[in-house]
């Protein structure tokens, strides 16, 4: 071969490696823009309206430059609600859930509180702890979630940040665009209910759960089939265990698709009152909390019909924890006097 024909072919050569990692560079580059803007657009629509934000929040702008060490450590309320067709229109929560998260640690504490805790405001009628923000959305669904946050934060004592609430529908949908959980079912489980559509039926053992077997498994209480029905504390410990597993789940993700998929259904089920700019720090500048460093808060509790009872000893311990996550000192006893205790 002539010294011209090998510079010739050593410059093709180059050129289609040039060429290959030209394509590389933009196809990554359209990858990081296409998520950012599927993010972008779900931050949207999860975020707080301006008119549930702070004037002083409205003022700030959002900052691609912020490093973790600017978000702060909060305590977040996490209520999940059932809109399902054929459920009445319903707005009680089945899921109450109080998060307090540190940044910094990339730690998180979770205490689930029971559906049906009684629950003794002096300014409201004493209720099971899932009626408060249904009685909140019907008397103004604007203005739902600061009330009910305000109210928890009373009653609990605890300085709630923000509050999220979650359609379930988006459990079946995240569950079912990350293949299926694999998750060890404590029990046989059968339920059915022909006014709301529910047809409960696991069985015992470690399996992959479909996105509806997995909403099936995290709100199984009762049956009407012959299986053993189910404690607060045991669903509380299912919510929990599907949280950790859902999050280190996402952890892998590397698709263009599966992160479109997952940020469209976040956004179409997923409400809050977190400022448009606290969310985009969140996504893009927070470090992933792994689930080993997520520790889940127990509370021993009891039936006494029609509502659970908690041990205060074990609550006590359980918001003081979330108070330390987040940073908060509390200078005086908690008052646990509106919430159904047992010493």
């Amino acid at each position: 071969m002539s010294v011209k024909r090998k510079r010739i072919t050593i410059r093709k050569v180059l050129m289609i490696m040039y060429l290959v990692i030209l394509s590389l560079i933009l196809g990554a580059g359209i990858y990081a823009g296409y998520i950012y803007y599927k993010a972008d657009a779900a931050i949207q629509r999860i975020a707080a309206s301006e008119s549930l934000q702070p004037a002083n929040d409205l003022a700030d702008k959002p900052s691609s430059n912020v490093n973790k060490e600017s978000i702060k450590p909060m305590i977040i309320l996490l209520a999940g609600t059932d809109s399902r067709e054929g459920g009445g229109g319903l707005m009680n929560t089945d899921v109450l859930m109080l998060i307090s998260f540190n940044p910094q640690t990339h730690s998180a504490s979770l205490l689930s509180l029971p559906r049906d805790l009684l629950l003794k405001p002096k300014s409201l009628p004493s209720r099971k702890a899932n009626y408060y923000y249904a009685y909140y959305y019907i008397k103004d669904k604007s203005e739902v979630i600061p009330n009910t946050k305000r109210f928890f934060c009373d009653l609990l004592d605890l300085p709630i940040d923000h509050m999220v609430v979650v359609n379930f529908d988006a459990l079946r949908q995240m569950v079912d665009a990350l293949g299926g959980l694999q998750m060890d079912v404590d029990m046989d489980m059968k339920y059915n209910d022909s006014t709301d559509g529910t047809q409960i039926k696991l069985k015992k053992g470690l399996q992959t759960l479909t996105g509806k077997q997995v909403l099936d498994y995290v709100r199984y209480r009762k049956s009407n089939q012959g299986t053993r029905e189910s404690s607060d504390f045991e669903r509380n410990d299912r919510q929990q265990q599907v949280i950790k597993q859902i999050i280190d789940k996402l952890g892998t993700f590397q698709g263009v698709s599966q992160w479109g998929n997952v940020l469209d259904i976040i956004g179409d089920n997923v409400k809050s009152d977190i400022p448009e700019s606290d969310l985009q720090q969140w996504v893009f500048n927070f470090p992933k909390i792994k689930p080993d460093h997520i520790r889940s808060l127990q509370l021993g509790s009891r039936w006494e019909s029609p509502y659970v009872y908690v041990d205060k000893e074990d609550l006590q311990h359980a918001l003081s924890a979330l108070r330390d996550e987040a940073g908060v000192s509390s200078e005086s006893p908690l008052n646990l006097e509106a919430v159904g205790v047992w010493d």
